[in-house]
């Protein structure tokens, strides 16, 4: 069941969900003040969320992707943008940087995407399994 906090006016998957009470902002906003190279990587980012059906949360700390819930997002740091997205199952790959089981069937992957290339078709993957994972 979708919520919108009365506040801020963002959607969440859970009535009352915890969260930092902030306005959306923009991906333009979220990239004004960083290296343009991050932004090519997310909008090849972006292009495979799209096409899944994912909705998109910017905000100061991170763009978050979300389905009823967040099941992927990204934060960017100096030289790369990490992604973090959830399983229901523990994934083992050579671009997985760190694994955290958040409850029995729940496992966040963590990978960083340096260049636009870094958005493959197996990544896709990953991120269509997660969207499929995550709750209507």
């Amino acid at each position: 069941m979708a919520w919108t906090c009365p506040d801020c006016r963002r959607s969440f998957g859970r009535k009352n969900q915890s969260h930092e009470c902030a306005p959306s902002g923009t991906v333009d906003e979220y990239f004004a003040a960083r290296p343009p190279a991050l932004r090519k990587v997310y909008d090849a980012l972006e292009r495979r969320i799209v096409k899944l059906g994912a909705s998109i949360d910017p905000v100061t700390a991170c763009i978050m992707f979300k389905r009823a819930r967040t099941f992927a997002e990204i934060r960017a740091k100096r030289d790369r943008l990490t992604l973090a997205f959830i399983l229901s199952r523990e994934l083992t790959d050579d671009r997985i940087d760190k694994r955290l089981r958040v409850s029995a069937h729940r496992v966040v992957h963590y990978v960083e995407l340096r260049a636009a290339r870094d958005v493959d078709r197996e990544l896709a993957e990953w991120l269509a399994e997660a969207y499929a994972c995550s709750p209507e």
